[in-house]
């Protein structure tokens, strides 16, 4: 039987998962072989400013009207607005926003670095 080169996966189906912006539902994280994932993100009001050394991310505001923070400039979002965050750029999504978010390579928890100061001491957010 010839291997499978597909994988459809309905995020709307998925579980949610907390995380440091909100709620997600995360899907192809779990392949092995996948070469990116794709997440279906419910921003809170006041996520926790990151940054990632090896992941670049595709945000598509789906849902609402807010602002990106990166690298400390607010950059106003709505629907279908996308931005390409590259690897090292601090981020965070501001307002109640719905976003696809595609992180290239697929999401690795161990790839979520955190300023000192953005975080209370002894909490580190969930990823």
């Amino acid at each position: 039987m010839p291997e499978t080169r597909f994988h459809k996966v309905q995020l709307d189906e998925l579980p949610e998962i907390e995380c440091c912006c909100g709620t997600t539902r995360r899907g192809f994280a779990h392949l092995p072989d996948a070469p990116a994932s794709i997440h279906l993100l419910d921003v809170k009001d006041e996520p926790t400013c990151h940054y990632h050394q090896k992941t670049a991310e595709i945000y598509l505001v789906l849902e609402g009207e807010g602002h990106l923070e990166l690298d400390g400039e607010l950059i106003p979002v709505k629907p279908l607005s996308s931005v390409l965050i590259q690897p090292g750029c601090r981020h965070r999504a501001v307002g109640q926003l719905k976003i696809i978010n595609i992180p290239v390579p697929k999401h690795d928890e161990n790839d979520f670095f955190y300023e000192e100061n953005a975080v209370a001491p002894g909490e580190r957010p969930v990823h």
